[in-house]
């Protein structure tokens, strides 16, 4: 997606809820889901600058900010399955880090300012908190993004069949799949608390599979330490291969604002959407 258009977008989008953020006691909190590659980080990007030219403070959270650290992980690879090695899935986030951090930001003061979390994925663990910025009012915005946004478990029964080689041959007894899908329940209330839902809807897994590995191909040419090759990206791809089908097929109906992407990530806003659930005057808890 071209900047001018990301911008575009980001401007529709913000418009779409204006009238909500505006008569919202802040922080009004804009979820932003989409698999790899759909485009959630620009659009979180362009609804900060949207914001701004509002005169409205704003603030990104992402899903991936709130991993647990490279430590905590290999804790879990040995004590619950290996697989946990490789963070992404459910269960490899630190849900009272992001939720603490969305309540704190809701009361921030000069007196009080809020860190907020980031992750370095070149490390493979979160910056020093000194290097985390800092937040010292209420913004009137929390535009939250992440792949698996607003993702609810699986049935048991759509659990029992490996979808993928690396189920089928690393998780034969489905131990890591049932962890990352009970995992999942704790994460309900973070999504309740969101104010708005849009979904970059992407058209299809293998779409995705592609888009991921066209980000990989500026790595490879740096000869960046990072950069998968084609096998290892595939492999990689598989621990999210699950919830990403399940996402596309449950998370539309979920949507506030549906963007339906193209293959070459071309958005399509539709004219019309669901009002979004805006909290009472009181205040209601949202988390």
């Amino acid at each position: 997606m071209e900047s001018n258009d990301a911008s575009t977008l980001a401007g529709a989008v913000l418009g779409r809820f204006a009238a909500a953020i505006e008569r919202a006691r802040p922080p009004f909190i804009l979820g932003i889901s989409g698999l790899q590659g759909s485009g959630k980080s620009t659009l979180g990007a362009g609804l900060i600058d949207a914001a701004a030219r509002r005169g409205w403070g704003a603030v990104t959270l992402s899903l991936d900010d709130a991993y647990l650290t490279h430590a905590e992980r290999l804790t879990l690879a040995r004590q619950v399955h290996p697989l946990l090695r490789t963070r992404g899935v459910p269960g490899t986030h630190d849900l009272i880090l992001l939720a603490s951090t969305l309540a704190a930001l809701a009361s921030a003061s000069p007196g009080r300012p809020v860190c907020v979390p980031r992750f370095d994925k070149g490390r493979d663990d979160r910056y020093d908190e000194a290097l985390w910025p800092t937040e010292a009012e209420v913004p009137k915005l929390i535009v939250l993004e992440g792949w698996c946004l607003g993702v609810e478990p699986q049935s048991d029964d759509a659990l029992v069949e490996p979808v993928n080689t690396l189920e089928r041959e690393e998780d034969r007894d489905g131990t890591w799949r049932h962890w990352v899908n009970a995992q999942l329940a704790g994460y309900l209330p973070i999504w309740r608390g969101i104010d708005a839902l849009v979904v970059l809807a992407a058209p299809s897994w293998e779409v995705v599979e592609r888009w991921r590995g066209e980000a990989e191909e500026p790595l490879r040419a740096r000869g960046e330490l990072r950069a998968m090759d084609a096998p290892a990206l595939a492999r990689f791809l598989q621990h999210y291969e699950r919830l990403s089908r399940h996402a596309l097929a449950t998370l539309p109906a979920k949507a506030d604002l549906l963007i339906s992407l193209d293959p070459d990530r071309t958005p399509h806003v539709p004219d019309t959407h669901r009002t979004p659930h805006v909290p009472d005057i009181h205040g209601t808890p949202r988390l």
